[in-house]
């Protein structure tokens, strides 16, 4: 963890301008191929939204800007950002789940499915009880093909970035998705919401290969 010093930083006028708006968030929508997770959990009987999660959760963290925070007057970069993701409940109503991303992805599917598990033994919309400044907020909307989503903001507005994926949308021999981010725009740019979709396309490609053996 590192803090900033956003006096000197090349976007500190752009820092200053979003931090005073009562809504400083910018978002981006795109449809992304997932057919490789999706094929690399379905290969081993896995989830494929866990491998998603992993995906995005990962590429993300390879973009510095969305691993600051903004705390009090200062911005902190933390080394690694983990993720608080929903998970459906029987009732229609949601919990919230906390996983370690930087397990293999072999092991973050086991994982994952534990730790949902715990999390809808303890039925409502519970906070982490933890520091949640660090955390990225993952959702899934898997019944509909959205083009655009509208997430809450909290007063004062918070600097963690939200991500919801939705609906497969199948393609001929490819699996596309619909993926939203959401971030806080004192720290994001376009650009760097950019190199979070190339970051995701990346991951995505390198999990294209042979299924799983004995899976």
């Amino acid at each position: 963890m590192r803090y900033i010093d956003m006096e000197h930083d090349p976007r500190q006028t752009h820092y200053a301008y979003f931090k005073s708006l009562a809504y400083p968030y910018v978002g981006v929508t795109a449809n992304v191929d997932v057919t490789g997770p999706v094929a690399y959990a379905k290969a081993r009987g896995g989830s494929t939204f866990l491998a998603c999660l992993w995906v995005a959760v990962r590429a993300a963290n390879q973009v510095p800007q969305l691993r600051q925070r903004i705390a009090g007057d200062r911005v902190v970069e933390y080394d690694y950002c983990q993720s608080a993701h929903t998970v459906a409940m029987p009732d229609h109503t949601f919990c919230n789940c906390r996983t370690d991303s930087r397990l293999p992805l072999d092991e973050f599917l086991v994982h994952g499915k534990q730790r949902q598990c715990e999390a809808m033994g303890q039925h409502g919309f519970l906070a982490t009880q933890e520091d949640e400044t660090s955390l990225i907020f993952v959702s899934c909307v898997p019944w509909i093909e959205f083009t655009q989503v509208i997430q809450p903001a909290p007063i004062p507005a918070d600097s963690n970035p939200r991500i919801v994926m939705g609906k497969y949308i199948p393609q001929g021999e490819r699996t596309l998705m619909p993926l939203h981010i959401q971030c806080n725009h004192a720290l994001v740019d376009g650009y760097h919401l950019g190199r979070f979709y190339a970051a995701f396309e990346e991951l995505c490609q390198g999990l294209i290969g042979p299924p799983a053996q004995g899976g």
